[in-house]
Order: structure tokens, then C-alpha cells, then sequence
């Protein structure tokens, strides 16, 4: 498995991003706020990924910047938890929208727990979906 977060991983298209906003269940992991959906799809990659950072919070686009290469490396390093699952279900896609919603920049150790935690429960979520 190479862990690589390439470009046609991450969710660009914006009429993609309305569905999401407009239609995707809520969950909140602190430091995120998580929105998904699921599209029936049968287009590569099976998981985009948004990532989001307040400027209201964070004025300083060098601090965004930081928060966001900081998500980005945590979930490259334990999407392949996620993709085993859609990779199954060639007719499903999945978006996922991570917004960084903490006041302060958390240590990188912590966001890798929370956002392996988070990635475990849409797993078991779409295990018990599927049963």
C-alpha cells in the first residue's frame, strides 16, 4: 500500500462540495467537525476528501496552512482504513469533509488519534450498514 494523497483524491469540484454541505450527515470529533456522503458512483478514486480551516479562528495563513499539511499527513497515513472498505463497493464513493473546528493548533500525535478514531467509525458504520 503506498501512502500518497494524490490530486484526484481531494474533493476540488464545488457543485461536489454543495452536495456535501447541502445533503452530508454531521459528527463531531473534537478537533473536527466531519461531514460525509455517499454517492453512487463508479468513479476512481472511491474516497475525496476536503479539508478545512477557519479563517475566523485562524487569521494567519501561514497557521492554516500549518493545520491543514498537519491533517493532510494524518489522514495519508491512515486512509488506507477507510479505502479497504469502499474499494469493495465499486458502486459507492465516499466525500468527507474534515473541518478543523479547535482554537488552538493541536500537537500532530493527537489529530492522528482523533482522525483514526473518526475513520474507525465510518468504517463500522458502513460495516453495519452492509450486514
Amino acid at each position: 500500500m503506498r501512502y500518497t494523497l494524490k490530486k484526484d483524491e481531494r474533493l476540488c469540484s464545488k457543485s461536489q462540495i454543495n452536495r456535501l454541505f447541502n445533503n452530508g450527515s454531521s459528527d463531531l470529533v473534537y478537533p473536527f467537525r466531519i461531514l460525509t456522503l455517499e454517492v453512487d458512483s463508479a468513479e476512481e478514486p472511491h474516497v475525496q476528501v476536503l479539508i478545512s480551516v477557519s479563517k475566523r479562528n485562524f487569521k494567519s495563513a501561514v497557521k492554516r496552512n500549518a493545520i491543514k499539511r498537519q491533517v493532510r499527513e494524518a489522514y495519508r497515513k491512515s486512509k488506507h482504513m477507510i479505502l479497504s472498505v469502499y474499494e469493495e463497493k465499486s458502486d459507492k464513493r465516499l466525500l468527507i469533509a474534515f473541518i478543523y473546528t479547535a482554537k488552538t493548533i493541536v500537537e500532530s500525535s493527537y489529530m492522528e488519534q482523533k482522525l483514526i478514531l473518526i475513520l474507525q467509525r465510518l468504517t463500522d458504520k458502513d460495516v453495519k450498514i452492509n450486514s
